[in-house]
């Protein structure tokens, strides 16, 4: 029988549920147990693909197309259990789905309503595909207090009852520290708590998110007020990288909480030699690198969530730390590239959607391949590294994107563009954005020896895609008389997938985001080679 723990937020956002969730499932699986994470989002968008970045960072793609919340990176990254669809839920998608059905007549001609309808829905996606888990852990996204969430902790009720002792509730609130005063507050926990509880759920463990080292005499007050044991108070402290978060939750029984509510007293005891080792390399490191990543979102560093880790991986993988230095692309518009480049030992330019920034990226771009500065270009960054061999090396001087507004030469474009001399698809003004980018895993065929065939071990690969515009086949010849070479198609030999430069020490773009299959545990090879380069190009600096 599965068993479900459903992990709900108090007092304040981004305290770390999605990192919670995903520690947890990690230190179960490391019990030999099978685990599955799933995320609840009460926001009316459908999914979080036609979102600004700086609304909600980065969307997470899935093996079969879904654009996702982000925290199902962290339930990846930790458990390596690769997510789907099925894994992430938004109020968007309930009331499309229930209001599509109301249109068809399937209720009857009975009235739609909340309850039942909206949490029966809840409720199914929540326990549909089970597959055989021992624990499907449900993050509920949002704060206790959110009005668009009641629907959402309603139905987690009822399957408390449903479910009975397959079933058992997590709330991490926050204990925070009055610096003037010097004292920890447990107050905000206290109302949280009292707050859910007059939902109807009873919490069966409280995690106290904090900075300091919580007192007894505090954990004893939580335990008392929120109505449990005090071993089930556990305190959530910071540590010093994410990779050490499953270490600390089961130092502080966290682990041992959880299988106790369920009433499992022979559990193995868990191997976290991996994640011990993994903490060692990123604390005790053998040196450093500084990468530049080049991107237009840098506002909000979450928006390259997968980005940020999967270079971390890569770090991991040869034993040295990467500091990461963030670089708007529109400053390369107006001020010398050098300035700020000089010195780094490795450039990467990730996804993007849109102008702003792209001529800037394009001069990132130059300075790499002139200066033999190791470069990774990823989806929109390979875009741009074709288009800037195109102008500077192929003498064609107008070679752009049809993404941007001015006609081009469509080095990139829709499909359709490619045979137009560059001109714009037009779209009807009511048509839906929503599902018209290339998602999900696709394969590719590498040319046998290229350094991408190398790095990879294998002529054949699956990665994930993100986007809308393409690279056009049809000046594939030309671009490679300059000596870039497409290393990398579709299997139907179609849709450019990678582009490298052989006589540059590592310079390499690829259509797809590599960084969304990386994890600690399993670093991406491409970043471990991108990073290797830089080690050897800190070397000659």
């Amino acid at each position: 029988m599965t068993r479900f723990i459903f992990i709900t937020g108090g007092v304040v956002s981004s305290l770390g549920k999605g990192l919670a969730s995903a520690a947890l499932g990690a230190v179960l699986q490391a019990r030999g147990y099978k685990v599955r994470l799933r995320k609840l989002d009460p926001y009316l968008n459908v999914d979080p693909g036609t979102m600004s970045p700086y609304q909600h960072g980065e969307v997470y793609v899935t093996d079969d197309g879904a654009e996702t919340d982000l925290d199902l990176g962290h339930y990846e990254r930790f458990t390596g259990v690769a997510s789907r669809k099925s894994d992430n839920v938004t109020s968007g998608q309930i009331y499309q789905q229930i209001i599509s059905a109301e249109r068809r007549g399937d209720y009857l001609g009975g009235t739609v309503q909340v309850i039942p309808h909206v949490t029966d829905a809840i409720k199914e996606f929540a326990t549909d595909f089970q597959d055989d888990c021992d624990f499907i852990l449900c993050e509920i996204g949002g704060t206790i207090g959110d009005i668009e969430g009641l629907p959402f902790l309603e139905a987690i009720r009822q399957l408390g009852n449903d479910l009975r002792n397959n079933a058992i509730f997590i709330h991490l609130t926050l204990v925070p520290y009055i610096a003037s005063a010097g004292e920890l507050k447990t107050k905000p926990t206290q109302h949280s708590v009292k707050e859910l509880r007059g939902i109807g759920i009873q919490p069966d463990i409280v995690m106290c998110r904090c900075e300091k080292e919580i007192p007894e005499g505090e954990l004893n007050k939580i335990a008392l007020f929120c109505n449990v044991p005090k071993e089930a108070v556990i305190p959530a402290l910071d540590v010093n990288t994410i990779y050490e978060v499953p270490l600390s939750y089961h130092e502080q029984g966290l682990d041992v909480e959880v299988l106790r509510a369920f009433g499992i007293d022979d559990a193995p005891e868990p191997d976290l030699s991996a994640w011990e080792r993994t903490v060692s390399r990123v604390m005790e490191p053998e040196g450093e690198v500084t990468i530049a990543v080049v991107g237009k979102y840098i506002g909000l560093q979450d928006a390259y969530k997968s980005l940020t880790e999967a270079l971390v991986h890569g770090g991991i993988a040869n034993n040295v730390k990467v500091n990461i230095e963030w670089i708007d692309s529109e400053i390369f518009e107006s001020e010398d590239v050098v300035v700020h480049l000089e010195g780094v030992h490795g450039i990467l330019v990730p996804g993007a959607f849109g102008e702003r920034g792209a001529e800037g990226k394009i001069n990132v771009i130059t300075f790499a391949r002139e200066r033999l500065v190791p470069y990774f270009g990823i989806c929109f960054g390979m875009q741009m590294a074709v288009v800037e061999s195109a102008r500077n090396l192929a003498g064609m001087p107008t070679a752009s994107s049809t993404e941007f507004e001015k006609p081009c030469l469509p080095m990139v474009g829709l499909m359709t563009e490619w045979e137009t001399d560059g001109g714009k698809e037009t779209r009807d003004e009511a048509s839906d954005l929503g599902g018209t980018l290339r998602l999900g895993a696709y394969d590719a065929t590498l040319r046998e020896g290229t350094k991408v065939a190398e790095i990879y071990g294998t002529t054949q690969i699956s990665e994930r895609h993100r986007h809308r515009y393409e690279v056009n086949i049809n000046y594939v010849e030309q671009l490679e008389e300059t000596g870039m070479v497409f290393s990398g198609l579709s299997p139907d030999g179609v849709l450019p997938e990678i582009v490298e430069i052989p006589d540059h020490p590592w310079f390499i773009g690829v259509q797809f985001h590599p960084e969304l299959k990386s994890k600690p545990l399993d670093p991406h090879p491409l970043f471990v080679s991108f990073i290797k380069a830089a080690v050897e190009q800190s070397r000659l600096v």
